[in-house]
């Protein structure tokens, strides 16, 4: 059976990768047979993994809003833009919980001109800086060219003193960080430079998607018991996780939300950080 990917090529359809989609997103092997079972009915030749992919969603959402939140995780990165700047909150989150200091969004002066920095992390005395490249495309890369151009910017604010954490911070490490994935030019380069890349699946071992599910950091946006409006509310407030939630139950009263959503919304998000 062909069906077409997001980006229009064909390839044949694949039930042991999408059982196993299933299954990462905590559903049990009898949920996930269960759920195969009835796309397998469904689909045709020529059918869209986008559609296949919201009947999974839908069908794990019967039986679990947290399987659903996770499966639907990927999607939910994307949901912290269109512009980025809640995808760098996100980001700096990531970090503190693995024990950095974090800053967000400030202006450096470099030795030729002044930079905006999407996030600055400090730990054991080491300053880096980060930059995100937020795609809200599925399709989307970071290729060659972007850590070329952070590159010449790492180089311009090196070796200078700055206010950052205390009054003489040096950045001497870069980072980038993508909500995709990079190209192998663009792998190839920064390894080469010295730069350290992290994306949806890169590294390897200890990638975007892991990190995220190692600390239980998932954004408030992956929520199947939340609109899309109140998840809009929650991040001006800057509630970015899930577990802030969880940690401030009063937060979504404040939002005009009914003690049966509250009770609801609260149920999913425990679910999901438990998981």
């Amino acid at each position: 059976m062909k069906i077409v990917k997001h980006s229009k090529a064909v390839v044949e359809f694949n039930r042991s990768k999408l059982k196993e989609s299933l299954l990462k997103s905590g559903a049990s092997s009898d949920i996930a047979d269960e759920v195969l079972q009835i796309i397998e009915k469904e689909v045709y030749e020529g059918i869209s993994t986008k559609h296949i992919y919201k009947m999974a969603f839908g069908l794990l959402k019967k039986a679990s809003n947290s399987h659903a939140a996770r499966y639907n995780l990927r999607e939910s990165i994307r949901s912290l833009g269109p512009a980025g700047f809640f995808f760098e909150k996100f980001i700096a989150r990531l970090f503190a919980v693995e024990n950095y200091e974090t800053k967000v969004g400030l202006i450096l002066q470099g030795k030729c001109v002044s930079h905006e920095i999407d996030v600055l992390i400090k730990k054991d005395n080491v300053v880096s800086m980060v930059e995100c490249k937020f795609h809200a495309g599925q399709d989307a890369v970071t290729d060659v060219k972007v850590p070329m151009y952070i590159l010449s910017r790492f180089n311009d604010l090196r070796d200078k003193e700055h206010e950052i954490f205390s009054r003489k911070d040096t950045v001497s490490r870069c980072y980038i960080v993508t909500n995709n994935r990079f190209t192998s030019d663009a792998i190839d380069f920064a390894e080469c430079s010295g730069i350290n890349l992290l994306s949806w699946d890169y590294p390897a071992t200890n990638n975007l998607k892991v990190k995220i599910d190692n600390h239980k950091l998932y954004p408030i946006t992956c929520l199947t018991t939340l609109t899309l409006a109140e998840k809009e509310k929650l991040l001006t407030l800057d509630l970015v996780l899930v577990l802030e939630i969880v940690n401030n139950k009063a937060v979504l009263g404040e939002i005009g939300l009914s003690s049966k959503r509250i009770k609801n919304i609260i149920h999913e998000a425990s679910e999901l950080c438990r998981f």
